[in-house]
């Protein structure tokens, strides 16, 4: 059945693969972005597509659309994104999901919030399960982003208890993939760049804390299976890779899918940067028979030709 979706920042890095994905699967999707990080080129080769509209809009202002369902993708995820206007990142969660999940309640549509596993902070458990609180400073310069994205689940399950509205909360783990900002501060496509350009690779700390990462068609596969979960199913669900790999693993993986002859050099680790970041993901296996299937190599593999493409 073709059904109307809306995905707010659908012209961001993840945003514009599900956009595609869900087109691919026949549907009419709505793609909402004030193009703060999205990108037109992201989704350039959707706008010819009679069933894909691209909308300039802010999601911290009231939205009117008719829909079947919401991705609430829209937000900065990267720490330098993020942390360049940290009101506006609080706003973008707390405010956006106020004004989607009031539309969501208005027209009866389904709504997703794209949570992330940085609810968990610097987690004193791992890997980390749903039922982890958290181990967040809520004052430090990651807060607008942890706090924000906190919060924003807070709203969620208050407007499914109160009013009904029909709810899906994803904690997002470290996805990566073509399309993603060459500037964006995230350890992939930091590591890619420099090695491309044969610069020093930039570690942080010593190199020992640790990552797992999801390609990104495993994590739209995994979003649209909670959406299509059952009315009972709201989350959170944690989506991402179990695999854990250390900074270290990750630069000597990139240089050697570069050939590049950059070398490592270490620098301070940033305030409240997680030590460890590995998601249990049994809930997603049992409830949407759901489990990563793309490697880390294999994944870097398209990563890197798709920047080697980029950077010419």
């Amino acid at each position: 059945m073709k059904k109307r979706i809306l995905v707010t920042g659908g012209a961001g890095f993840l945003g514009s693969h599900l956009c595609e994905r869900l087109l691919n699967d026949g549907h009419e999707v709505f793609c909402l972005d004030n193009f703060f990080t999205g990108q037109k080129q992201n989704i350039i080769h959707l706008l010819s597509n009679p069933y894909f509209e691209l909308i300039r809009h802010d999601i911290t202002q009231p939205f009117f659309i008719e829909a079947d369902e919401i991705y609430n993708l829209a937000c900065p995820a990267s720490p330098i994104h993020y942390q360049y206007n940290g009101i506006k990142t609080i706003k973008t969660s707390v405010m956006g999901a106020i004004n989607m999940l009031g539309l969501a309640k208005r027209i009866k549509a389904k709504v997703l919030q794209a949570s992330t596993s940085e609810v968990y902070g610097d987690p004193k458990i791992n890997p980390q399960t749903e039922d982890y609180w958290g181990n967040v400073n809520p004052i430090g310069f990651r807060s607008c982003y942890d706090e924000g994205k906190r919060c924003a689940e807070s709203l969620f399950v208050n407007y499914h208890r109160q009013n009904k509205v029909r709810i899906k909360i994803a904690r997002i783990f470290n996805t990566y993939g073509p399309r993603m900002h060459t500037n964006d501060g995230r350890v992939v496509s930091n590591f890619i760049v420099q090695a491309l350009e044969n610069k020093d690779i930039t570690v942080f700390g010593k190199g020992t804390q640790t990552r797992s990462f999801c390609y990104v068609d495993d994590m739209v596969e995994g979003l649209i299976r909670l959406m299509n979960t059952p009315d009972t199913v709201t989350g959170p669900v944690n989506i991402g890779n179990p695999r854990e790999f250390t900074m270290l693993d990750l630069a000597e993986k990139v240089v050697a899918h570069t050939g590049s002859t950059s070398q490592m050099v270490f620098e301070p680790l940033p305030e409240d940067d997680p030590v460890q970041r590995k998601p249990d993901i049994a809930l997603a296996k049992k409830t949407l028979n759901w489990a990563p299937t793309i490697e880390l190599d294999q994944g870097l593999e398209l990563t890197v030709n798709y920047f080697r493409k980029i950077l010419k």
